[in-house]
């Protein structure tokens, strides 16, 4: 029987652009032909999309690494590389997708909603790109970019229509057999359920509806106590509570103490938790030593009796429940998450890694990207691109002094004032060896 998992740890890393070709036209009887290097592909894309035929989060606990194809390299003749292919990582509708450390970037809670996690590198120019009046005959192309991997974290919490929420041992895993043709672990001890279970319940007309079994709760469960928050955010989708409380003689504690447990700690978790519909319902009625006031129905999952009038208010609070939320347009396409451009990484900046001065930004690392920064051609073009983004002034602004090392990308070189860009391309080897 496969594991259920609701966390997990996953690497998604984008396919690497494609280098651009240097390549010059050679034809009979065309002299000096100009050139025809075509440019590299497109790396391939990591998406997650929401799938209702996947259940849980397994299939990463053992394999976390997810990488997209990378593109192909340009040819000469203008040939351009194919870009990669992207990669679609199917994951269990309900999946909260967050960065390593806890932001939340993205929710994909219905099917086919997708998630751009992890973009493909641009492809690298081929030398044709490089063409201007003043160079006619670039003998240089763009290496493609190596995107960056990043660590996510996944949180599965399950959509259900009904969640049973009750203290351990309560008769929640009993119900659900009894409601369903579910068949979890059940045993006369606490914690007998440490995962969620989940069973379909028919109705005698026909009526459908899924019921989430929740291992139970402990006072402090809000506070993270007993693994609470790993069960409670199975909680936050269910359309409707039912709020079981234990009326038999081995309760471990009064059926007034239990109901006001659980709606403090559902309250300090989530407040609007209790706004939800929701049945108090009193389980192991046929050993009941104890009643409830505010108990909606009382039902003996042994025996059986009181459930299938459960089943008929359950329907009924499902029902209710699914009018009132927002119905999405019959011709709604699934939402697809793209994010923005990521303006901190496009702006240039410098920064200081002990000795050495470091410029970040991605448009100064292409910069000096290319396949052959010992050419003079080359040099030049660095020495004007640098210049347009400002990495001069970002320089001299945070402070570097002629003779110190800087950094952009895998290049080093020895500023020097007025002329640091120049001497980029000529101390490039050094960059490239590891310096």
């Amino acid at each position: 029987m496969s594991e259920f998992v609701d966390e997990c740890a996953l690497c998604v890393r984008g396919g690497d652009g494609g280098a651009g070709c240097v390549s010059f036209r050679r034809e009979a009887h065309v002299d000096r032909g100009g050139p025809d290097g075509g440019d590299g592909g497109r790396g391939g894309d990591v998406w997650l999309e929401a799938d209702r035929n996947v259940a849980s989060l397994l299939a990463f606990r053992d394999h976390p690494h997810r990488r997209a194809t990378s593109g192909r390299h340009g040819s000469g003749r203008g040939r351009h590389g194919p870009s990669g292919a992207d990669l679609v990582v199917r994951v269990p509708e309900g999946t909260v997708a967050l960065s390593s450390d806890g932001e939340r970037l993205a929710d994909l809670a219905v099917h086919g909603q997708r998630w751009l996690a992890a973009p493909g590198g641009a492809g690298g120019r081929g030398n044709a790109r490089f063409l201007t009046n003043r160079r006619r005959a670039p003998r240089f192309a763009e290496q493609g970019e190596q995107p960056a991997e990043r660590w996510l974290r996944l949180e599965l919490k399950l959509l259900a229509d009904v969640a049973l929420v009750g203290l351990p041992n309560a008769g929640k895993s009993t119900l659900i057999s009894r409601l369903s043709a579910a068949r979890p672990k059940i045993a006369d001890y606490p914690f007998t359920t440490l995962v969620p279970n989940l069973g379909v319940v028919v109705t005698d007309d026909g009526e459908e509806f899924v019921v989430a079994d929740v291992p139970g709760l402990i006072e402090g469960a809000s506070e993270g106590r007993g693994l609470g928050h790993r069960f409670l955010r199975h909680i936050e989708r269910a359309r409707a509570l039912v709020l079981l409380i234990d009326l038999g003689p081995a309760a471990e504690a009064a059926p007034d103490v239990q109901l006001r447990i659980l709606r403090a700690e559902l309250g300090a978790y989530r407040p609007d938790l209790l706004q939800r519909h929701h049945l108090v319902v009193g389980s192991k009625g046929d050993v009941a030593a104890g009643s409830l006031a505010e108990a909606d129905m009382v039902v003996s999952a042994v025996t059986g009796a009181g459930v299938a009038e459960l089943t008929g208010r359950l329907a009924t609070l499902v029902r209710q429940a699914r009018l009132d939320e927002p119905q999405p347009a019959a011709d709604e396409a699934p939402v697809v998450h793209r994010p923005g451009a990521d303006r901190a990484a496009d702006a240039v900046s410098v920064t200081r890694e002990g000795d050495v001065w470091v410029v970040l930004g991605r448009p100064a690392a292409r910069a000096v990207a290319l396949s052959d920064l010992t050419d003079p051609q080359a040099q030049d073009y660095v020495a004007q691109r640098l210049r347009t983004l400002g990495v001069d002034r970002e320089l001299a602004r945070a402070g570097a002094r002629a003779g110190d090392e800087v950094r952009i990308g895998s290049v080093t070189f020895d500023y020097e004032p007025d002329e640091a860009v120049a001497r980029a391309a000529g101390a490039a080897h050094r960059g490239r060896s590891g310096r």
